[in-house]
């Protein structure tokens, strides 16, 4: 954009230069042939139409001014004719010679001066050119840079989104991983802590049975009807009354044992324990002695 206006602006002025210079340098050559011619005429020599061309020329010149071309012209019309001429016509032309050539030269070093400025406005104009190319170079060169560096900062400033993007997503699926493993760690610990709770109750509950079932077995019951009975039976004949007792004995354990089954196998229905059920088969299936020493047990 800028380069391309810069070299457009250069390419306008370059061309200006070239025709302005080529101009100076034209009107200059004619100005020196012309001053050159008008030096080498003498009065008594016979003029060369030829060379008086070389002063003509200057009027179809665009650099040389109207009010020169204007004496040009009437110093050409005022030329002596012929080899022979009066004293006074030939000091008029002289004179009128003289100040042509005055004027010629003047304006010959003014063109000379003026090129000269043009030559060090082209060079200054060219510098300032160069300089200026390196300089829009230099910034699209530094706004390249800018660009390349913003695009790769935004590269990875992007990679870094999703780097977080899926580091936040791994992050709260671990957690949402984790608070599952710990509802489900502290369900099941729950739930333990409750079947503890629950077996312990049951252990109470199962042990409260057992002991009545050994009061049941060892219980006053069996112990009262022996001292209401034994008594009055010991008043009898001694082997008769052994063998009442041993009758007696047998029937009240048989009724306890009977008892015991019967409560063990109501609680066992009624705390869900297989263990006071297995219990209780035992003992309505075991003889009395070794009931109690199993319950006891």
């Amino acid at each position: 954009g800028d380069q391309k206006a810069a070299t457009k602006v250069r390419e306008i002025e370059k061309a200006d230069y070239d025709t302005m210079h080529a101009d100076y340098s034209e009107s200059i050559d004619a100005l020196e042939r012309a001053v050159d011619v008008l030096k080498q005429q003498d009065y008594d020599r016979k003029q060369d139409p030829e060379s008086l061309m070389q002063v003509a020329s200057l009027k179809g010149l665009d650099l040389i001014p109207e009010s020169t071309k204007r004496m040009v012209d009437a110093f050409l019309q005022d030329e002596p004719e012929g080899l022979a001429v009066r004293a006074p016509e030939a000091d008029a032309y002289e004179a009128k010679s003289g100040g042509v050539v005055k004027m010629l030269e003047d304006l010959l070093d003014k063109f000379v001066a003026e090129r000269t400025t043009l030559e060090k406005e082209e060079m200054n104009a060219k510098h300032a050119y160069e300089m200026l190319m390196q300089d829009l170079a230099a910034q699209v060169t530094q706004a390249t840079a800018d660009k390349d560096e913003k695009s790769e900062a935004k590269a990875k400033a992007m990679q870094s989104k999703a780097t977080a993007e899926g580091d936040f997503k791994d992050t709260v699926a671990t957690r949402d991983a984790d608070e599952a493993y710990l509802g489900d760690l502290s369900a099941t610990c729950e739930q333990k802590a409750s079947d503890f709770e629950s077996r312990q109750a049951l252990r109470a509950e199962e042990l409260e049975a057992i002991n009545k079932a050994i009061e049941i077995i060892s219980g006053s019951a069996v112990k009262g009807n022996a001292e209401t009975y034994l008594p009055s039976l010991a008043q009898r004949s001694k082997g008769r009354a052994t063998a009442l007792v041993s009758v007696f004995m047998g029937r009240s354990q048989r009724g306890a044992q009977a008892r015991v089954v019967e409560y063990l196998q109501k609680r066992s229905h009624e705390l869900s324990s297989p263990i006071l059920l297995s219990l209780a088969t035992r003992v309505s299936s075991d003889p009395f002695e070794r009931v109690k020493k199993m319950i006891k047990d």
